[in-house]
């Protein structure tokens, strides 16, 4: 009987060893890694350059605590706000930590505007973590389930809907709008091209704060750095973690003018945010990104994916349509006719891995997949969803 709590309910298998898009367990067996560790390891396993970095950078110094500056750390905000056209960057262990970074900053903004009981809009279907703010912001009741009373104040509106959004201009209370480019616990949820265009020029309006989670969406996943890119927009606070450290634990709140200014000391912190270890695999990773031309890649492969695994579906009545940006990959599925509940078995019985989301198949495959690798991953998918017909 394991010692573990059952929060989780584990697939039977351990894995051993990884290597690109590749990972062993065990028995010695090799697996298609098509998730990414949820859209982590996005320059693959064991990557030799982000190996290096965390080998050199532990025979140095792990921790020191943030009551001392860190070299480390301040290269990495330096070069993220250049990249990412942003000002100041506080750094957590995770996606979520991140996410109530960039709560707690809206909750201030609204004290500077005498808001005393200050409203954040998000999505329906959204995912921004699972502590007590970030699991209140997330627009999912199953995530919120056992959890009341949940934290106020927010308010759920539909995705990709302005005009949702736009019924609130005029209300005082609201100091920021939250939301994904692309929602990607809800399967890879597309919105239409110009519709974070259309939340910024909003909340610019009414001077809320524009909050972008690319905690998923982020880190070269669509074919930008940064999915917002896309858009030629520029966010008030800008959500980072997962592929930022591609395995080591580390998030990132990104801001950008008044919200820069609003943490000040004392108002919010981390015991390990930004040690010298994870800040320096992070600015590894970005060296990767450039050196290796990993956003080139990421365009190629997706345009090769969708072209090749369309051409394959032709009159097949099991897809019902594929969402892909980059390589960020939702295929929705007629449940109908499949039952998605046990693809995710199926799959790891071919030796592939996937997530299953509702009725769709959600992959987050590693940016670094080749051509060879995308052929084999499509004629997996081909074999799963016809097992059901």
């Amino acid at each position: 009987m394991s010692n573990l709590m059952s929060n989780y309910y584990p697939l039977e298998i351990t894995f051993v060893k990884g290597r690109g898009c590749w990972l062993t367990d065990t028995s010695g067996h090799e697996y298609l890694d098509a998730l990414s560790g949820i859209g982590v390891v996005n320059l693959g396993h064991c990557h030799p350059a982000v190996t290096k970095s965390i080998v050199d950078q532990s025979k140095q110094l792990l921790h020191t605590s943030n009551i001392y500056r860190i070299a480390n750390q301040e290269k990495l905000a330096k070069k993220l706000c250049s990249l990412a056209n942003m000002d100041k960057a506080f750094f957590s262990n995770s996606g979520a930590e991140a996410n109530e970074a960039a709560i707690k900053i809206a909750r201030l903004y609204a004290r500077t505007k005498k808001i005393q009981s200050p409203i954040i809009l998000t999505a329906n279907q959204s995912f921004h973590g699972r502590t007590m703010a970030t699991l209140s912001a997330t627009g999912q009741s199953k995530v919120q389930e056992g959890f009341s009373p949940l934290m106020s104040e927010f308010v759920h509106v539909n995705f990709d809907d302005i005009d949702a959004i736009n019924k609130y201009s005029g209300n005082k209370n609201v100091v920021a709008v939250m939301v994904e480019p692309i929602q990607g616990e809800a399967g890879v949820i597309i919105p239409q091209a110009d519709y974070l265009n259309k939340v910024k020029l909003l909340c610019k309006k009414n001077e809320w704060l524009f909050i972008l989670d690319e905690v998923q969406a982020g880190m070269g996943r669509t074919g930008k750095l940064f999915a917002h890119q896309h858009n030629k927009i520029t966010p008030d606070i800008l959500c980072l973690a997962k592929g930022l450290g591609n395995g080591v634990p580390i998030g990132a709140c990104l801001a950008k003018g008044k919200a820069a200014e609003m943490l000040t000391p004392g108002t919010h912190g981390s015991t390990f945010g930004g040690n010298p270890l994870v800040t320096g695999v992070a600015l590894s990773v970005l060296d990767v990104f450039e050196k290796d031309l990993i956003l080139d890649n990421v365009i190629k492969m997706s345009q090769y994916f969708e072209s090749e695994f369309k051409s394959k579906i032709v009159g097949c009545s099991v897809v019902r349509e594929l969402r892909i940006k980059g390589l960020m990959i939702g295929i929705g599925l007629d449940d109908n006719i499949i039952d998605c509940s046990k693809l995710t078995q199926q799959a790891l019985d071919d030796q592939l891995l996937i997530n299953i989301t509702g009725s769709s198949i959600r992959m987050l495959p590693p940016l670094i997949i080749s051509k060879k690798e995308i052929d084999i991953l499509i004629k997996k998918i081909l074999k799963l969803i016809s097992i059901q017909e």
